[in-house]
């Protein structure tokens, strides 16, 4: 809105998190996986489009004058402590394993058509996907701005103003989708816990108290700590590794009891040990980033 209409009296960003949320409030009563797949197909297009203006117009922008590659200058401490911030975002964006799951609940499957194989197929049209997305996005921004890119590179283009708007308009469509593609699991588990510990009957009413209530925290965090960069480096350690790097490898290990060194021993004991770490260090590196940041936020501003 500030950039299609700058005369416009700007609203605090508390107001504008408290206006997504609203809209979660009514998305999240749609039941499951199948009735959102309107909601995700829309969030993907958008995430193609958004993600394409960006690098085309870092390209058709060029480098910026006096660009500098070098890392910002900070102390040992800092610089290491933002690293695994790093480290959190990137399992973040790569992560969603828990997801696949629930997906993959929702297809037929019998022994002469197994779900695996059309989920195998999804899963590397997904990661393809989301490679066309990151990959020139990174390339192509820390090429025209090197160490002064924004976390959101659209802003640092500016112009034409239109275009900027739409594609952060696009920006918020995708993560609209994404908050529903990733609570559905969310909810579920609330749901099941709270029929078998509160004897709480199915229904509308359930649903109805369990997503507010689950939307309504989110909300309140958001609001509280408006740190995206800082919350995805968090939570893709202490949410997202655990499920996607080294869980499964775990679970491979108990059933399929590889040969002792091996091939597949040892590329899953790698993946376990990375994960571990990737999970201890991007936790400590998002909880330390949200710190420093909280004490100079002036909160719900």
């Amino acid at each position: 809105m500030e950039i299609a209409c700058s005369n416009c009296t700007r609203l605090r960003q508390s107001y504008w998190i408290c206006i997504f949320g609203s809209i979660h409030f009514v998305l999240s009563q749609l039941p499951n996986f199948n009735s959102v797949a309107g909601v995700s197909l829309a969030a993907a297009i958008m995430s193609l489009c958004y993600s394409t203006i960006a690098w085309v117009g870092c390209l058709s922008k060029g480098q910026i004058e006096n660009v500098n590659y070098g890392y910002k200058y900070t102390s040992p401490s800092d610089y290491m402590f933002r690293v695994f911030n790093a480290l959190g975002q990137i399992t973040f964006a790569f992560a969603g394993h828990a997801v696949a799951l629930e997906i993959q609940a929702t297809i037929p499957s019998t022994p002469e058509k197994p779900s695996r194989i059309p989920m195998w197929k999804g899963a590397i049209g997904a990661y393809f996907i989301n490679a066309i997305c990151y990959f020139p996005v990174a390339f192509v921004g820390y090429w025209a701005f090197g160490q002064d890119v924004d976390d959101n590179v659209l802003m640092a283009l500016k112009r034409p103003a239109w275009l900027i708007a739409s594609a952060n308009l696009m920006v918020v469509i995708h993560v609209i989708g994404s908050y529903q593609v990733y609570a559905m699991p969310v909810f579920a588990l609330l749901e099941k816990m709270m029929v078998k510990r509160l004897n709480f009957p199915q229904g509308i009413a359930l649903r109805l108290i369990a997503r507010s209530a689950y939307v309504a925290f989110t909300l309140f965090v958001g609001v509280t700590f408006p740190f995206f960069g800082d919350l995805l480096g968090f939570f893709g350690g202490f949410g997202f590794a655990p499920t996607s790097y080294f869980l499964p490898s775990i679970i491979w290990l108990v059933l399929k009891k590889p040969r002792m060194f091996s091939i597949s021993w040892l590329i899953n004991w790698a993946s376990i040990f990375i994960g571990v770490f990737i999970m201890l260090a991007s936790t400590i590196g998002g909880l330390r980033n949200i710190i420093i940041d909280a004490s100079t936020y002036s909160f719900y501003s």
